[in-house]
């Protein structure tokens, strides 16, 4: 599932292509991703000029000069900048048309992705209000994170993937970021020291860092806008590497199942 680096690499490779530019038409081939996408927004549309690319979470905000496009890639979503005319293939669902003469095209195979507009503020649509920080807001840190584990009897992985603690840490990086840490996933969010959550806060930030700049992690569908594939995967250190060694000390790595999730840890590393 595309996470915070694979959104906010999507961002960056759209914004120079997108920002300027006046939205000619929607064509909308299937309506039916995770919500059905309005009848009536292709005519809304039409005509408006593209002022901001920006994100707030796992959401593309596409802002417009009168609303906001909000873009979810679902579990398998990815927005391609293309030539228009350029070929559809199956699963290609939407094409947001440019007088550029490119085509902004939503390919998800799976139908989670989901389409949004708003005239208002688009951080107080019912998808984004009551978000936590970002993690890359002074909001979020160490001691952030340490008084939102308090009490909490919830596995600290878990913590992490709740978007009102923070968001845009999904499965991939919050296992990534707990090995960085020295933390295993299954500790209870309520034993984590305070030199812990720092410790964690750093890694969480460090690991999302490292992803954006090589465009994301590929593991089976994401592409960035250009059409090419994230290259986080050669640099993971526990995901998806159960039964290989890690490599700091050589132990194999084991994975468990937590909340319907596999998470990935090493026995030596963290405690």
């Amino acid at each position: 599932m595309p996470e915070l680096p694979e959104v906010e690499t999507t961002r960056r490779g759209l914004e120079p292509h997108v920002v300027g530019r006046t939205v000619v038409a929607l064509n909308v081939y299937e309506p039916r991703l995770r919500w059905r996408v309005p009848e009536e927004l292709p005519a809304r549309l039409r005509g408006q000029r593209i002022e901001r690319a920006g994100r707030r979470a796992k959401y593309l905000l596409i802002e417009l000069t009168r609303g906001t496009l909000l873009w979810h890639l679902g579990m398998s979503g990815s927005l391609r900048v293309l030539a228009a005319g350029t070929p559809r293939k199956p699963h290609d669902h939407l094409d947001l048309l440019l007088d550029s003469g490119k085509v902004l095209r939503f390919n998800d195979p799976r139908r989670f992705g989901s389409l949004h507009y708003t005239r208002g503020d688009p951080r107080e649509h019912p998808l984004l209000a009551g978000l936590a920080p970002e993690p890359f807001d002074r909001e979020f840190g160490g001691e952030h994170l340490h008084r939102a584990s308090r009490g909490r009897r919830v596995a600290i992985k878990q913590l992490l993937m709740n978007s009102r603690i923070v968001v845009g840490v999904g499965n991939i990086y919050a296992s990534e970021a707990l090995f960085r840490a020295r933390v295993r996933p299954q500790r209870r969010a309520r034993t984590l020291t305070r030199a812990e959550a720092e410790r964690l806060a750093r890694a969480i930030r460090r690991v999302l860092e490292l992803a954006i700049r090589v465009g994301g992690t590929t593991l089976r569908d994401f592409v960035g806008a250009d059409g090419n594939p994230g290259y986080f995967r050669q640099k993971l250190f526990v995901y998806e590497r159960a039964g290989e060694p890690c490599r700091i000390c050589r132990t194999p790595i084991r994975a468990i199942t937590q909340g319907q999730r596999r998470s990935y840890y090493c026995p030596t590393c963290q405690r």
